[in-house]
């Protein structure tokens, strides 16, 4: 894949700090010296979860968002690499793959203007090119047998996980996503803002469950469309933490009921957690516990079939603060798992 830049031996050592009498994650990680086609690559690795990075925010761009997006998998690596490995954090069946990367997109579209009609056009027929990459890897990936950790991008990438997945396991798969929008914007162009929409209109997705709504950023035509479709499903930010309707325990099994009896996939949004640095960052949302909660909660069961966590934009100050959060996400799944 010319898109794909392999994480090698040289970049583990030269973020990899070992200390003495300590064991580190990036120590006991596995990884592909060379190349050739993915599936055949990992089929026979004695590996569970396969961790890879999507390098880009053309798919926010192409939302009108605020980019950044492409820098959470520089954030997370870093972090994640010198973690401890211990009794509770046993990484010895995970493959670090490396990051999808757009640099070359990127740099085309940071001479794009959101107010020309063209310009969005263009970025949004780029989306389409990072979608069939997603699409490929995240299908290879399941079919040799492993579980895909996403991290970075935009949520325009859900559509490319949940394609991939759907083509992998050939049947429509539900999603639950943990998140402030639904994403279910109109077949527009492809952007950040609609690839639930997409993946729900050409057949990859079933049932959808979203869990942290924000009604303040949600339309009433929306709202009108996810109650009136029965495969859609719902519960407000508001009713869980303001007005206490129902509490958060009750909202996960309200989720997992709606999607857990087919494959199903794991979207977690960043712009759901309260201020954490985001495309579109919120000063009142969901704590981080509550998200490392519900990760841990969904991936126990035995169809979650992939882990994204997207939208999280990190400047130069919060790139640790970032790396933290999602190197936490990434090893509740793990361990979730039963590993």
């Amino acid at each position: 894949m010319k898109n794909l830049d392999l994480f090698t031996e040289k970049d583990l050592q030269h973020l990899l700090k070992k200390r003495k009498g300590e064991s580190k994650f990036g120590e006991h990680i596995q990884l592909i010296p060379n190349l050739t086609n993915i599936y055949d690559d990992i089929v026979d690795l004695d590996v569970d979860y396969v961790i890879f990075g999507i390098k880009e925010d053309i798919g926010v761009f192409a939302n009108h968002g605020k980019i950044g997006t492409y820098s959470a998998w520089d954030a997370t690596i870093k972090i994640l690499l010198n973690i401890q490995s211990n009794t509770f954090t046993k990484v010895n069946r995970v493959l670090v793959l490396g990051a999808l990367n757009y640099a070359d997109l990127r740099e085309k579209v940071s001479k794009f203007d959101t107010t020309k009609k063209k310009h969005i056009a263009k970025a949004r027929d780029y989306v389409e090119e990072i979608d069939k990459d997603v699409a490929y890897l995240v299908a290879s990936i399941i079919k040799a047998g492993k579980k895909p950790i996403v991290v970075g991008g935009g949520h325009n990438n859900a559509y490319g996980n949940i394609k991939g997945t759907s083509l992998a396991k050939n049947t429509k798969i539900n999603v639950i996503n943990f998140d402030a929008h639904t994403d279910f914007r109109p077949e527009e162009g492809r952007h950040s803002g609609n690839g639930f929409s997409y993946a729900f209109a050409e057949g990859f997705l079933k049932n959808y469950h979203v869990i942290g709504l924000h009604e303040n950023y949600t339309s009433d035509k929306l709202f009108k469309t996810l109650k009136k479709v029965k495969y859609f499903s719902f519960s407000t930010y508001e009713a869980i933490d303001v007005r206490k309707e129902t509490d958060f325990n009750t909202a996960l099994e309200k989720g997992l009921s709606a999607v857990s009896d087919k494959y199903f996939g794991i979207e977690l949004d960043c712009d759901a957690i309260e201020n954490i640095p985001s495309s579109a960052m919120t000063p009142s949302g969901f704590s981080v516990s509550q998200a490392r909660q519900f990760v841990h909660y969904c991936a126990a069961y035995e169809n979650a079939s992939y882990l994204h966590i997207c939208e999280a934009a990190p400047r130069k100050k919060t790139m640790t603060k970032v790396g933290k959060l999602i190197s936490y996400l990434i090893t509740d799944f793990i361990r979730a798992n039963g590993n």
